[in-house]
C-alpha cells in the first residue's frame, strides 16, 4: 500500500480562551486580530521543511490542500506550497488535495497550474479535485451552494478535457465559456495525472468517483469509526457499478503519533492534539451545512458525522480520542497493528498520514516523522499487494540538475 505525509498547515498561536472569545476558528475569526505574520513565517518555513523532510525518509506522497479564512489551514494555494515542493523533492509524489476548482474563474487556470506542477516536478503530480468544505466554498468565497455541485462537475470535466484534447478547441459550458482552449504547458503525465476526489460522505461524490474510475479519498478526523461510515457506502457504490474492489481506489487520512508506549504518546502529543481538535475544529453550526450543500440523499444516508458521534458523546480528552481511533497512537507495534486493522477492515490503499497536528512543535513533528518512516512504514507497505495501483504516477523519480 501506498503511505503518505498530509500536512494542514494549522495557524499554531490561537489563544487558549479561543473557543470562549470566538464563535467559528472558520470565516469569521478575525485574521486582523489573531494573525502574526511572524508566527506564519515560521510555521509555513516549518511546514515545507516537514513536507521535505517526510519524502526525504520515505513517504510515498506529500500532500496539501486548499482552505480559506481560517486558522485550521493555512493553505488558501495549494499550488504554491507544491511548487516548492516539485523543485526541491525528487522522491515523493506531490499530492494536492487539491484546487477546490468550482472556486475558479476560469478553470483553464487550474489545468494551467497543475500542468506547470507536473512538468516541474518530472511527473509527480497527483491531481486532486474537491468540491470544498461549505465554510470555504459558501461563506468565505461565496458560492451558491444549490448550483455548486453543478459547476464543480462542468469544471472537472473541462479541465480533463483541456489536458487530452490535441486540437485546440471551443467550450460553451453553463457557468464558462471558452473560445480557445488551448493549455500551454500540457502535464507530462499521459493522458494526465491521476484524479483524486477528496469526499466527506457525500452519495453523489461515491457514484461520481465509481463512474469516472476516480480515486475517493475519504476525509474525517475520527479513525475507523469514521471510515465505517464515510467507506461502507462508497465500497458499496463499487460493487453496484460492477467495478473491482481495488483497495487503491481508496483512500483515508489518520492522525498517527509514535512514542515508546501510550503513556508516553500523550505525554509528547497530547497538548497538540487537545489544541487541534479545541480550538482548530471550533466551527459555528451555522457555517457548516447551508442549504443546498447537501443532498436529501446524503442526508437520508446519515454519513455526515460529527465530533460527538465518533467519540461517543464523551467529553474529549486523548483517552477518548484514542479511544474512538481518531488517532492512531501508541508504540511502533500499536500503531501498526492500528492502521492495518483500519486498511484492511476498509480497504484502504492509500493512506494519508497527519504526522505533525495543532501546534505541535518543529521538534516534535520530526521526531514523530522520522519514527513513522522508520519503524511503521516498512510494515505496513506489504498491505494490497496483491493488486495494482492504477492511481498513481508511474513516471520514475526526477534526477535533479545541476
Amino acid at each position: 500500500m501506498k503511505c503518505h505525509f498530509f500536512h494542514l498547515m494549522p495557524y499554531p498561536a490561537l489563544p487558549e480562551d479561543f473557543k470562549q472569545r470566538y464563535r467559528s476558528v472558520w470565516v469569521d475569526a478575525p485574521a486582523a486580530e489573531l494573525f502574526d505574520p511572524k508566527v506564519g513565517e515560521r510555521a509555513y518555513n516549518d511546514y515545507l521543511d516537514q513536507l521535505e523532510y517526510a519524502g526525504e525518509v520515505g513517504f510515498d506522497g506529500i500532500c496539501v490542500n486548499e482552505h480559506h479564512s481560517n486558522g485550521y489551514g493555512l493553505m488558501p494555494s495549494p499550488n504554491l506550497m507544491a511548487a516548492t515542493l516539485a523543485r526541491r523533492t525528487t522522491k515523493p509524489k506531490i499530492v494536492v488535495m487539491g484546487n477546490s476548482v468550482a472556486l475558479y474563474h476560469p478553470p483553464i487556470r487550474v489545468a494551467e497550474e497543475m500542468a506547470m506542477l507536473d512538468v516541474i516536478s518530472g511527473g509527480r503530480l497527483v491531481a486532486g479535485f474537491p468540491v470544498g468544505s461549505p465554510m470555504d466554498v459558501a461563506y468565505t468565497m461565496a458560492e451558491n451552494p444549490a448550483t455548486l455541485r453543478e459547476k464543480y462537475y462542468e469544471n472537472v470535466d473541462f479541465i480533463l478535457k483541456a489536458w487530452t484534447e490535441k486540437k485546440v478547441w471551443a467550450f460553451n459550458g453553463k457557468y464558462s465559456q471558452h473560445r480557445y482552449v488551448n493549455p500551454w504547458p500540457r502535464p507530462m503525465q499521459r493522458p494526465h495525472p491521476p484524479v483524486w476526489i477528496p469526499g466527506g460522505g457525500s452519495v453523489e461524490t461515491w457514484d461520481w468517483c465509481v463512474k469516472h474510475d476516480y480515486l475517493y479519498a475519504y476525509f474525517s478526523y475520527f479513525g475507523s469509526q469514521a471510515a465505517h461510515r464515510g467507506l461502507d457506502g462508497y465500497w458499496q457504490a463499487v460493487e453496484r457499478a460492477g467495478k473491482e474492489p481495488n483497495p487503491y481506489r481508496a483512500g483515508f487520512n489518520t492522525f498517527v503519533a509514535v512514542g515508546d508506549d501510550d503513556a508516553h504518546c500523550e505525554q509528547l502529543y497530547g497538548e497538540a492534539a487537545m489544541y487541534f481538535y479545541d480550538r482548530c475544529l471550533h466551527i459555528y453550526p451555522g457555517f457548516a451545512m447551508p442549504p443546498g450543500y447537501v443532498s436529501a440523499a446524503t442526508i437520508r444516508a446519515g454519513v455526515m458525522g460529527r465530533i460527538e458521534a465518533a467519540t461517543g458523546g464523551a467529553t474529549l480528552s486523548w483517552k477518548s480520542l484514542v479511544d474512538a481511533g481518531a488517532i492512531a497512537a501508541g508504540s511502533p507495534d500499536t500503531v501498526v497493528q492500528k492502521l492495518t486493522e483500519l486498511c484492511r477492515d476498509h480497504k484502504i490503499g492509500h493512506l494519508m498520514m497527519l504526522g505533525h497536528f495543532g501546534n505541535m512543535s518543529n521538534e516534535l513533528a520530526r521526531y514523530n516523522i522520522g519514527r513513522i518512516a522508520k519503524e511503521v512504514l516498512p510494515r505496513l507497505r506489504p498491505l494490497h499487494s496483491e493488486w495494482e495501483d492504477h492511481w498513481w504516477p508511474r513516471t520514475e523519480t526526477r534526477v535533479p540538475t545541476l
